[in-house]
């Protein structure tokens, strides 16, 4: 069920590497040398070979990359999950049966409501320590991701009702058909969105934001994927023993580990976006054409 950031709106995380030697530290080790100097112009080929502002340039990046991804799960990818499953106890409270449009138009409120409060904290929080210049830009942003989450919570249980009782897909298939199922409509949402929203002052549609929303919505869908590890009533679910909500729980602890579940799956294909992708064609960077 979710969703998503800040860095999506313009199209935004951490790698972690062995610094190359600096500039200094091969001058350093040439003027340690005993052997006869090099001649200047052999001086600068050597010490060319290992570009500094390059380096400082990525480790800034990858800094950047894990910083966002940290912000974008607790504001956002959390809510979404914990804001879903408390939707589907109101629906269960108020009669509405898991294969009903009421179930999930409600649990697709509690996605976009999850993500909605999550975001807005975060910009409040950013207001008062000085942190922004945009509020109304960023609640905006917030208001797009949020609708963007509806579409992709709306479709979860009748996906995962589908595969599962339908189709008689085993856990790791529902999780992977769910996923980018739900992974797709959070994409056409924040696509439709982007026109919507565009009077708002969100940013209109582009190639290059296409490219960065695809890839927040690759992210996306493994967070809905792994929400499919809640359900308990696989009889292969690898994850029920980590992530499965059970009735022997209380209300809180299932909210608490539908979060933790979307945020396992969204920080896992981060990670390998963060690890893989160059600067510039990351959405967290966000992605420049």
């Amino acid at each position: 069920m979710l969703s998503v950031s800040l860095g999506a709106a313009t199209g935004t995380l951490a790698s972690m590497f062995r610094r190359p030697a600096t500039r200094l530290s091969l001058n350093l080790a040439i003027a340690a040398t005993p052997s006869k100097a090099l001649p200047r112009r052999q001086m600068s080929a050597v010490t060319a070979e290992v570009p500094v502002d390059a380096v400082t340039a990525a480790e800034g990046t990858a800094y950047q990359r894990m910083t966002a991804t940290v912000e974008v799960i607790v504001s956002k990818i959390f809510p979404a999950g914990f804001g879903w499953q408390a939707a589907s106890l109101v629906a269960g409270q108020q009669g509405f049966e898991p294969d009903s449009v009421n179930f999930f138009l409600t649990t697709g409120a509690g996605d976009f409501t999850g993500v909605l409060i999550g975001h807005s904290s975060l910009v409040m929080y950013k207001a008062l320590a000085g942190k922004t210049n945009s509020v109304k830009g960023d609640l905006v942003i917030g208001l797009w991701l949020s609708s963007a989450a509806f579409c992709s919570g709306l479709a979860w249980q009748p996906v995962v009702n589908f595969l599962h009782d339908d189709a008689g897909c085993s856990f790791y298939s529902t999780a992977v058909g769910c996923g980018a199922v739900t992974g797709a409509c959070f994409f056409a949402g924040l696509r439709v969105g982007r026109v919507l929203f565009k009077p708002l002052g969100l940013a209109g549609a582009d190639y290059a934001n296409l490219c960065g929303d695809a890839m927040l919505s690759v992210s996306i869908g493994a967070a809905t994927g792994t929400f499919v590890g809640t359900d308990v009533s696989f009889p292969d679910n690898g994850l029920a023993p980590v992530l499965g909500v059970t009735d022997s729980m209380s209300d809180l602890q299932g909210c608490m580990r539908a979060g933790l579940s979307t945020s396992a799956g969204f920080l896992c294909m981060q990670m390998l976006q963060n690890l893989t992708l160059s600067k510039n064609a990351n959405w967290l960077d966000p992605v420049k054409i």
